[in-house]
């Protein structure tokens, strides 16, 4: 680059548009190391072509989308680096361990969860080769519209279409019978697989600089408060009412009963009275009403 540019107008190229640019780069590539790099080189390239840039920043955000995407078509190879194999036999290949999972904070789990979400999702798409990861990046992470989308992937939007449609299909094929964000009965089950992923290196464990931050997320401990013990009414009667379900209160009040528990669960009866001490009360019929319904004995 010869000439050199102005630090505003470095500072208006790179601040509103290096996040986007960021997780289009790293989503393709799988590596943050190399994220960092290909996006300094993405900047560098572009400012050397700042002359031909759109001034509207939807229109500049695509420029540069396209710029980048040269840049990744001459280093990246032509087949994917990683295969669905591979994938399996990193995440797949032991039994469940869901104990790594219970011994950790909400904070902590909920981190972890979502740092395997995003992971296992960005190595299914790393499997796909690149041009099809492109198209599948701009159209699901970045949500571009199909115009935009293959002008900036340097293609006719029908040939963008075409590598859409094959992307979304080996994806789907691949997710389908494995994921359970797709189908609830399939087997792999993130919970079950956060053990397995930091075991072999598939996400990083949370160290004490980590724990700090979601320490200073999480906010002040609060102590919890009491609740409140319901109400009591003077009327023991009113009290037994309480206890019933709506329907028999319902048939109570308006002096109907249409069947056997309606009659059986009628204020003032003896045995659907529960005593303070949680037991069931002696005689030929018993209520229990934790089981949600009325089993008789």
């Amino acid at each position: 680059m010869d000439a050199k540019l102005d630090p505003d107008d470095a500072r208006a190229l790179v601040e509103p548009h290096w996040r986007r640019l960021y997780n289009f780069v790293y989503r393709v590539t799988l590596d943050p190391t190399r994220a960092e790099r290909y996006l300094i080189d993405v900047f560098v390239a572009a400012a050397a072509q700042i002359a031909a840039a759109p001034g509207a920043p939807a229109a500049r955000e695509v420029w540069l989308l396209g710029v980048a995407n040269q840049l990744l078509e001459q280093r990246l190879p032509r087949q994917p680096e990683v295969n669905f194999d591979i994938l399996d036999e990193t995440l797949r290949s032991e039994a469940t361990r869901t104990d790594v999972v219970r011994s950790l904070s909400d904070p902590q789990r909920d981190l972890l969860l979502w740092e395997l979400k995003q992971g296992c999702m960005t190595s299914v798409v790393n499997c796909l080769p690149p041009g099809e990861r492109a198209a599948f990046v701009v159209c699901h992470v970045l949500k571009l519209a199909d115009h935009a989308a293959a002008q900036c992937l340097g293609i006719t939007e029908s040939a963008y279409k075409v590598r859409l449609s094959r992307a979304r299909k080996k994806v789907g094929d691949y997710l389908a019978p494995r994921c359970e964000h797709v189908n609830p009965m399939n087997p792999c089950r993130c919970p079950a697989r956060v053990g397995t992923a930091l075991a072999k290196g598939f996400i990083k464990p949370i160290g004490p600089s980590r724990r700090r931050g979601l320490a200073a997320q999480a906010g002040p401990i609060r102590p919890l408060r009491h609740r409140a013990r319901p109400r009591r009414c003077a009327d023991a009667r009113h009290r037994r009412d309480l206890r019933q379900p709506a329907r028999a209160r319902r048939h109570a009040r308006s002096g109907r009963a249409h069947h056997r528990s309606a009659r059986r669960l009628t204020p003032g009866a003896r045995h659907d009275v529960r005593p303070r001490s949680g037991r069931p009360p002696r005689g030929p019929c018993t209520t229990y009403y934790f089981l949600g319904r009325h089993a008789s004995r």
